[in-house]
């Protein structure tokens, strides 16, 4: 699986600026409450995409939180790690904090004494470069993906200034939908084989 997959809706970003939403099971209206929001829906490797171009700053920021709240009536376990949609944002200024996803491990930095409070907190431990945390070895990919999650959350709430680096430089990047397992029967139990064969 990969970052994307793990809830029922992610909203993310790209590094070049594009906002994207992926369904991960089928949902009620899903699509008409993306669309409606502005969203376009592209076909990419085995699932849909939904997209908002770079650029959209305050626009991105109020389609996703229209699509959010349509698809709040549908489930609960929705995901916006996009740093597209947070406003306003500051683009001259380093993040308070900063969390990124590579290669199976998530790392911080952190600017101030309260985003290194935070990313603590919610299981980031130091590292032995100065401002530099990353998440234990131990944390699955769920796992992190639901750390990072909290400690975004809990410091946009604190007004600090964010950002979530998922790793997907383009669209192209954007991992593929998972590998559906064919449908097999089940093997029948051994009472069920045992009654057969009297």
């Amino acid at each position: 699986m990969a970052i994307t997959d793990h809830h029922d809706v992610f909203i993310g970003s790209t590094d070049d600026g594009w906002t994207f939403a992926v369904l991960n099971r089928p949902i009620r209206n899903a699509a008409r409450h993306l669309t409606a929001a502005g969203f376009t829906a592209r076909q990419h490797q085995g699932r849909t995409l939904y997209l908002l171009p770079p650029g959209t700053a305050e626009d991105a920021h109020e389609r996703a939180g229209v699509a959010f709240y349509g698809l709040l009536s549908h489930t609960m376990d929705l995901v916006d790690l996009a740093w597209t949609t947070r406003y306003p944002r500051t683009t001259d200024a380093e993040p308070e904090a900063t969390m990124r996803f590579r290669n199976g491990t998530v790392t911080a930095t952190a600017v101030t004494d309260r985003a290194r409070g935070v990313l603590i907190q919610h299981g980031f431990t130091s590292t032995k470069a100065t401002r530099e945390y990353t998440l234990p070895a131990e944390f699955g990919e769920s796992d992190a993906v639901g750390a990072v999650v909290c400690a975004e959350s809990h410091l946009y709430t604190l007004g600090a200034s964010v950002r979530v680096d998922l790793g997907i430089p383009t669209l192209q990047d954007i991992p593929p939908a998972p590998a559906r397992r064919p449908a097999t029967p089940a093997a029948p139990s051994p009472d069920q084989a045992h009654r057969r064969s009297r």
